[in-house]
């Protein structure tokens, strides 16, 4: 069953258990849990409030910067495990807080596990600073994409994309030129 507003989706089982999804706050899953009782009571069934709990948040975040996921995942093989023939992120498993983070070369992070809002800061807090640690150094930036401003200063961003302009359309005119040729 789904809700528009709060956006919600809800699970409810033949054993009377309720389970709701996709939403953006505590607060909105439990008024979701709410009026999803209220539409059950109007069907014709007398549901009662148990025991409402989270059990899990998912969050996620862009850190801004490429990683270098190899690296972090020497330096820290107990915690993590990366296999980019399986799955491009790697898998990084935090104690306290006891969350899964799954950190992808883009910089991108999905946080996993979390019981409350404190726990995926908690981990966010803890694991910037070994992000930072293994952040790719001279990466030429994306056209259209926006990088911070220390990486751009850093690596000489304005050169390298101007360069990589003109070695574009010189391969465009050779592709050009082949099929002028087979013409």
């Amino acid at each position: 069953m789904r809700l528009r507003e709060p956006r919600a989706t809800a699970l409810i089982f033949a054993s009377g258990k309720m389970c709701v999804t996709g939403t953006k706050s505590t607060h909105n899953a439990a008024l979701a849990a709410q009026r999803f009782a209220y539409i059950v009571e109007k069907v014709g069934f007398k549901p009662t409030m148990i025991d409402f709990k989270v059990q899990n948040m998912v969050g996620t975040l862009d850190v801004g910067f490429p990683i270098r996921l190899e690296g972090l995942v020497y330096a820290h093989s107990t915690f993590a495990s990366y296999e980019p023939e399986l799955f491009p992120g790697l898998i990084y498993r935090l104690v306290s807080p006891r969350v899964v983070l799954l950190i992808f070369v883009s910089g991108k992070v999905v946080i996993t596990g979390a019981k409350t809002e404190k726990d995926m800061t908690d981990a966010l807090t803890g694991i910037y600073p070994v992000l930072v640690e293994f952040r790719k150094q001279n990466v030429t930036p994306i056209p259209g994409i926006r990088m911070p401003a220390l990486a751009n200063v850093a690596t000489g961003a304005a050169g390298m994309g101007s360069s990589n302009q003109v070695s574009n359309s010189q391969g465009g005119a050779a592709a050009g030129g082949d099929r002028e040729m087979e013409e």
